[in-house]
């Protein structure tokens, strides 16, 4: 059958995670589905890992080797790859449940609309617990932003979105940076179309202590340009409320401190908010530089 839907995974020196989201794609009951592996300069045996694995032929499989960009950037090649009318992220150490490819077509053959993003399913721990909360019973769609500010929604969701919408908004790569936040893309998709929401659990979740999630203080000293592009495009949401803006504000103040950029104000869309975050974001420059030296 034709594939319908890409599985994209960014990995980076994952080879000892990799096998496992393997078996999880072999044992899928629906192989309507590309597995694309970005290796973003892995130096441990992933290549050869993925190359065994393509000629077995259980699952088609397309690898793309790149320098190291980090997980954005891995993002941005994935994505001007892709040529399904879907797709959908799986971290090397997570693994989908049996049916998830199977579920996810069937919801988007059921519901899927032009008028929306792709839609937002849920996520489990390694003992099959919901990792946050599901999404409203009452609620069939919404925006990524709307579900965790206005909803309350909380935790990881797994998201597949409609491919021609994803090439949109590439991540800005800066020198000798790693990191911008992922949900940049996102919250832009959501000022063109909601997302539609699938109440149930596809993937299994591992996080690993070396992983982003684990070393946030780290990733935020480490590129603090990405940080601060991250920030500005925050602040500047339509959906977004003050107080929220505010926060971001603060967040943007503190890259800017930490990435020794003098023009920040100058930079900033939010030029009278940012005035008043100065003083919360010097506290939290302070604390990031405690805890990143303690």
């Amino acid at each position: 059958m034709d594939a319908k839907i890409t599985v994209f995974t960014p990995t980076y020196n994952r080879a000892a995670y990799l096998p496992r989201c393997y078996r999880s794609l072999m044992e899928q009951r629906d192989q309507r589905f590309v597995w694309l592996i970005v290796d973003d300069g892995s130096t441990d045996d992933t290549r050869a890992l993925v190359r065994t694995w393509q000629r077995e032929g259980a699952v088609d499989i397309r690898y793309i080797y790149q320098q190291n960009q980090g997980m954005h950037g891995a993002h941005n090649t994935a994505y001007s790859h892709i040529d399904t009318e879907l797709n959908v992220c799986l971290d090397s150490d997570d693994f989908f449940y049996p049916d998830a490819v199977h579920n996810m077509l069937l919801f988007w053959e059921m519901f899927g609309t032009t008028e929306a993003a792709g839609f937002a399913a849920l996520n489990t721990n390694m003992e099959g617990r919901l990792i946050g909360t599901p999404f409203p019973s009452t609620l069939t769609r919404s925006t990524l932003f709307d579900l965790y500010n206005r909803w309350s929604v909380r935790g990881d969701k797994k998201l597949v979105y409609r491919t021609e919408l994803t090439k949109l908004y590439p991540y800005p790569l800066f020198h000798g940076e790693r990191y911008v936040g992922l949900a940049y893309k996102y919250y832009k998709l959501d000022q063109h179309y909601p997302l539609l929401l699938m109440n149930e659990p596809v993937c299994y979740v591992d996080y690993q202590l070396d992983g982003s999630s684990h070393n946030m203080l780290y990733q935020y000293k480490s590129n603090p340009q990405g940080f601060a592009f991250y920030r500005r495009e925050l602040m500047q949401l339509e959906q977004s409320c003050l107080p929220f803006q505010f926060r971001q504000c603060i967040h943007y103040v503190s890259s800017s401190m930490l990435g020794r950029n003098r023009r920040f104000l100058r930079e900033s869309p939010k030029k009278g908010a940012t005035i008043a975050a100065i003083p919360f974001g010097a506290l939290l420059y302070c604390y990031i530089q405690w805890k990143t030296t303690a």
